[in-house]
């Protein structure tokens, strides 16, 4: 993400609340706040290797079960 300065100086005769309005609405307008809370939850793609490994063992696993229903040491629940 770029780097986005935002600076607010106070003036002589601005309180401290409008100091805030200002830097809190200049923050809104550069839209910072709303990329941050976009990408807060994004999660990365698995990659290949993980999906085909886990793959490969769900295959393996349902190969399992059925051998054992074969030599009914697991009873089918249909």
């Amino acid at each position: 993400m770029a780097q986005t300065i935002i600076e607010v100086r106070k003036n002589p005769n601005e309180n401290n609340l409008g100091v805030l309005r200002r830097f809190s609405r200049r923050m809104q307008e550069s839209g910072i706040i709303r990329k941050v809370k976009s990408s807060r939850y994004n999660e990365r793609k698995e990659s290949k290797l993980k999906i085909k490994k886990s793959a490969l063992k769900r295959m393996a696993r349902r190969v399992e079960i059925e051998k054992l229903k074969k030599l009914g040491k697991i009873i089918s629940k249909r």
